[in-house]
């Protein structure tokens, strides 16, 4: 069984409800998703016409050309045997099967059946309750109501995890809670998605088309995905049909409708994305902003009060892959680009062009310093990570420098994040398979730790978001397994920082190493000939240890590990 995780995301504590509800089938929902899954369907039979007619020019043509060969020839008299080999439809062994209507009644149950699995399900009787159904005569026991709620309960000291998973072609986003103080770590729901997830991120906001309160919070969360839409789905509802919002093209039912004669476009607009979506970045001031960054080159703004792209930005010419908002100026976005190229745009001058600073290839990651907004990183295919200051930034990003610059892995540093409390220290993953822990100090970066947490490839490393759990590293990869690592319990780390790493000791003096993961034993199965090293792939330096790459004012620099 082939699986691997793409993307995580931490959800800080309190915003997950403690009883997270069943999924409501009622006549509105019915309505709603017979809306959404009509449009999908209008747009698939479309798309196979499409095919058909193309399918079919060849055949045409064909038939054309054999038309005029035959032109001017006078056709053949029938002869008795043609008029034997006709079928005769009368014929008391056909009748039942009514050939003649054959076509019209595939015609009407297309009709009928235009809702695909939705179909039906307005023709079935269905009750709020199991007690109202008077199908049902076995009465539930009390006592397992009760324990299905202790089930789904989500304690205010629990964090959530969502990891964005793909198993066997089946892609589906789980939700994980992660109970710190018992070292556990399991799935509490999971939701289907309709492709390939590519960026999670986590909302604050309840969305809904029907319209919500603005000021309200609630935990929502957006998935991008190899579709051009984005799905938002509601973290407190569980085994949910339907997204409660899409922005994009599948969600605008009454646009479709007026422009369901002209073909789809895969050219870039304005409205919407045309290509995979491949980040996406909540503004946490202003939380009804989402950023979205696609394969069509475009960086969109989203208004969650009404599910619509308020701006479309068209300012890099090749894929845009990585989006963070700046912490203290709102309304500025930083963006990353396989053109080679990060830019920082103010989000209220659409026309105008941002400034750029320029990479020595496609940049994987990039991200605000938390501790001081005058800075950023960014992350390179070929294993850099580069640290800028956004004063020395231009418009022309050949002539931009690097404050220092880090040779962190040999291979492309696909996941990275800065620790949102403790300042200066940065964990890399890479598809080399190993994750680095790093102390950055005046002098420059140095390396903590490394580590084979055997995920396979790493795709996501991120720390957690409260204070409370702020060691705690999560780390996935191309197993589709995830393991949450308390890095204050390594020496390494317990050195480099020092009293602002929590005393763990025991009385002898030593620290026990927290990881904690999801037991899966066939999806952590041995992959391209890895062996399970896991913590005897440990290897710890200290931080004034030689042998770390390091280069100040853009200077190129050399390592030896």
């Amino acid at each position: 069984m082939s699986s691997m995780i793409t993307a995580t995301s931490w959800v800080p504590r309190g915003f997950a409800a403690p009883f997270p509800t069943r999924y409501t089938f009622d006549e509105e929902e019915f309505e709603r998703i017979a809306d959404l899954a009509k449009l999908q369907l209008d747009d698939a039979k479309e798309d196979l016409e499409e095919a058909q007619e193309d399918e079919a020019e060849p055949e045409k043509k064909a038939l054309k050309k054999g038309k005029k060969e035959k032109k001017g020839k006078k056709e053949k008299p029938s002869t008795k045997d043609d008029e034997a080999s006709d079928i005769e439809i009368d014929d008391d062994d056909l009748k039942e099967y009514d050939l003649e209507h054959y076509d019209d009644d595939d015609e009407e149950q297309g009709e009928a059946q235009s809702m695909g699995m939705f179909g039906n399900v307005k023709s079935l009787a269905y009750y709020d309750s199991n007690k109202d159904d008077p199908y049902i005569t076995m009465k539930e026991d009390a006592e397992d109501d009760d324990e299905d709620r202790e089930d789904l309960q989500i304690l205010a000291t629990d964090n959530l995890l969502l990891a964005a998973k793909v198993e066997d072609e089946l892609a589906h986003l789980e939700v994980y809670v992660y109970e710190d103080s018992a070292d556990n770590l399991y799935v509490h729901h999971d939701i289907m998605l309709p492709a390939i997830p590519l960026c999670v991120e986590w909302l604050d906001i309840p969305v809904s088309k029907q319209g919500v309160d603005k000021d309200s919070s609630a935990s929502f969360v957006a998935i991008g995905t190899f579709d051009p839409d984005i799905e938002i789905w509601d973290l407190d509802t569980v085994d949910c049909m339907y997204p409660n919002a899409i922005l994009g093209q599948g969600g605008n039912a009454e646009d479709n409708k007026k422009k369901k004669k002209k073909k789809k476009s895969k050219k870039a607009n304005d409205e919407y994305h045309v290509d995979a979506v491949l980040a996406l970045a909540a503004n946490r001031k202003h939380r009804n902003l989402l950023a979205s960054a696609s394969a069509d080159k475009t960086v969109k703004l989203w208004d969650l009060h009404t599910t619509k792209c308020a701006k479309s930005y068209s300012y890099h010419t090749d894929k845009v892959c990585s989006l963070a908002w700046h912490a203290v100026e709102s309304t500025v976005l930083l963006s990353g680009s396989y053109d080679r190229t990060a830019a920082i745009a103010d989000m209220r001058a659409p026309g105008e062009q941002p400034t750029k600073v320029g990479v020595e290839s496609d940049i994987e990651n990039v991200r605000w310093d938390p501790h001081d907004p005058n800075f950023f990183y960014v992350s390179t295919e070929r294993g850099i990570i580069h640290y800028f200051d956004i004063r020395n930034a231009t418009k022309d990003p050949a002539a931009s420098k690097t404050v220092w610059q880090l040779q962190a892995h040999d291979e492309s540093v696909s996941s990275f994040d800065l620790n949102p409390t403790i300042p200066g220290f940065m964990a890399t993953g890479s598809t080399d398979r190993t994750v680095k822990l790093w102390n950055i100090t005046a002098q420059g970066p140095s390396l903590v730790v490394s580590r084979d947490f055997d995920v396979g490839k790493v795709f996501s490393t991120s720390f957690g978001p409260d204070k409370e759990v702020s060691f705690r590293l999560a780390v996935a990869g191309s197993k589709g397994t995830v393991s949450v690592w308390d890095t204050s319990t390594n020496p390494g780390v317990r050195k480099a920082f020092g009293q602002r790493v929590p005393n763990k000791a025991d009385a002898g003096g030593e620290v026990e190493d927290r990881l904690v993961g999801v037991d899966d034993e066939e999806s952590s199965s041995s992959e391209d000939g890895e062996g399970e090293e896991g913590e005897e792939g440990e290897e710890e330096e200290d931080e004034d240890e030689d042998g770390v790459a390091r280069s100040h004012d853009g200077d190129s620099m050399d390592e030896d590990e």
